[in-house]
């Protein structure tokens, strides 16, 4: 059993990294405010689902044998930046639409929502140290990893719903075609916005 005061650490470091702005929260604030919550429950779904495939690579310790390839980071800072691009696009593209063709952006599903955090560096380095910190050696490795897979997963979902509740309390209020649109070219240029952090962070 891992001890209260473990947990408490362990709330006092994945609060703040998982709730802080990030190209992952941006992402799930973009999905709210243009789909709704309904709406962004695949993509929702396939995030967390993701941060638990990760949680359960690094605390069983197969994530070591990754880390051990030193361009793995680059390789996935670089994929990381072209698939925010590639969602960039796909707002722009829903924004250029004529007037009077009313055609709604494709909405963004469980895979996609797998591939933001895959290939997602901050989220890959957050979990590896995460299970760097509160993994005990002398317990019983498979038990710990679960209970703080769990435990991860709990965090993000009450961290992320903020997100995806901000975004769709902001923005979904604008419905109009002409308000839709300056959402396309904002959210597009949001994407743009973090694809270039990720590319120079």
């Amino acid at each position: 059993m891992i001890p209260a005061e473990v947990w408490v650490m362990f709330l006092g470091y994945t609060v703040p990294m998982v709730f802080s702005p990030g190209p992952g929260n941006t992402v799930l604030a973009t999905a709210g405010g243009r789909f709704g919550i309904r709406g962004s429950l695949p993509f929702w779904t396939g995030f967390e689902v993701a941060n638990v495939a990760l949680c359960l690579l690094y605390g069983l310790g197969l994530g070591r044998a990754l880390q051990g390839v030193p361009a793995l980071h680059g390789i996935l800072r670089w994929c990381s930046v072209v698939y925010l691009l590639y969602l960039a696009w796909g707002f722009f593209r829903a924004s250029s639409t004529p007037a009077g063709a009313e055609k709604e952006p494709e909405r963004l599903g469980f895979v996609e929502g797998l591939f933001t955090v895959a290939l997602n560096p901050k989220i890959h380095s957050m979990i590896l140290v995460m299970f760097s910190q509160f993994l005990n050696p002398a317990g019983g490795m498979l038990s710990q990893a679960a209970q703080l897979t769990a435990a991860f997963l709990v965090v993000c979902v009450a961290c992320h719903f903020p997100w995806i509740y901000g975004g769709k309390l902001i923005l979904g209020r604008f419905r109009s075609a002409r308000a839709l649109r300056i959402q396309g070219w904002t959210f597009g240029a949001c994407m743009v916005a973090v694809a270039a952090y990720v590319a120079v962070a």
